[in-house]
């Protein structure tokens, strides 16, 4: 395993191998100047985040000498040319040693102007740890689906599904069938009408939510519930849609939802589609001014006054922050059944 098979894993093994020092990503903004780097990033160089500012320059300071030669240079990267792949050898300032898989991705206009440089590295140092972790989260996402029924989705931007092999297992239809097709799962009879809903909405702005019962391969019909939320990296591109798929199940008199996956790209997107509104009603739930708000999330008040205005990037850190804050203070944003977010207190 190297960085570049980092594309096609789930978000939450992004998420447990950056939380074990595996793994971590940067991006570095040319007209702006602005470098940032995960914590992950920071780990896996050895540095404090509270007294290093990001800098590709010292990025490229910790990697062995011999290996410098392999990733291209700031002066290179400014002129559009970058090494996609690497793989380097790490000092870290203690002195202990790390061999890194590096994947570099350029960023450019339309006119081949070179805007932005974003990178991840894995660390491949200890492999047979790192290929645990993988069989490890293999069978949690098996072990999700086959007994809970629940699992979280991607959605392209051309609208192709990636969900997981466990899916077509359980439903009895090829993967690529359900990826290309998410529809055949749902009983004929309310097929059409949850199609037809499902592919009006064009509004990437849009939160999708409804419910359809579909027939498992054992003949068994259950009620899900199939939830699909806008997704934004911060340069405000929009990357399709993350999604979360639970059976409802009545116990009584009352409807006892299954216990969500994780997903670190679910929660993104869901704290993407908290707007404005939904901030200042949260504040006023509270009590809270702007100032207290911009003071809890670490903002300045002009950012919270951008949020609030609806004036940053969809998918500008700063939201999720302020989204962040807000939950720490027992704020509840709920998706409603027809897709709108409902702000409550815990």
């Amino acid at each position: 395993m190297d960085a570049a098979d980092l594309k096609s894993c789930s978000d939450v093994f992004l998420h447990v191998i950056e939380e074990h020092g595996f793994a971590g990503h940067w991006k570095w903004t040319f007209a702006s100047g602005e470098q940032r780097w995960s914590r992950g990033f920071f780990r896996l160089l050895g540095l404090d985040p509270h007294r290093v500012d990001p800098a590709y320059d010292l990025f490229l300071d910790l990697v062995h000498p011999e290996d410098r030669v392999r990733l291209a240079g700031p002066g290179e990267v400014m002129q559009g040319h970058v090494s996609p792949r690497a793989l380097v050898r790490l000092i870290r300032p203690t002195g202990e040693w790390r061999n890194l898989s590096v994947l570099s991705e350029l960023r450019v206009s339309s006119d081949g102007r070179p805007l932005s440089l974003s990178g991840v590295a894995l660390d491949v140092t200890d492999r047979e740890r790192l290929t645990q972790i993988q069989a490890l989260e293999r069978r949690r996402r098996q072990a999700l689906y086959l007994t809970s029924y629940a699992t979280t989705y991607a959605v392209s931007v051309d609208r192709i599904h990636d969900f997981p092999a466990e899916v077509a297992q359980v439903h009895g239809w090829s993967l690529n069938e359900i990826n290309r097709n998410p529809f055949v799962m749902i009983v004929p009879e309310e097929r059409a009408a949850f199609r037809d809903r499902a592919m009006q909405v064009h509004d990437p702005r849009t939160v999708f939510q409804g419910t359809a019962h579909e027939r498992l391969a054992n003949g068994e019909v259950w009620r899900f519930r199939i939830i699909g939320v806008p997704l934004w990296n911060e340069d405000g591109e929009y990357l399709g849609r993350a999604g979360l798929k639970y059976p409802i199940l009545p116990s009584g008199d009352h409807v006892r939802q299954t216990e969500a996956p994780e997903d670190v790209r679910l929660r993104r997107a869901l704290e993407q589609a908290v707007q404005g509104y939904h901030l200042r009603a949260a504040r006023g739930l509270l009590g809270w001014s702007m100032t207290t708000l911009a003071e809890a999330s670490g903002l300045s008040l002009s950012t919270v006054r951008r949020l609030e205005e609806n004036a940053e990037q969809q998918g500008a850190r700063s939201r999720h922050r302020a989204v962040q804050a807000l939950r720490a203070a027992g704020i509840r944003f709920i998706t409603l059944d027809d897709g709108t977010i409902a702000v409550a207190t815990a």
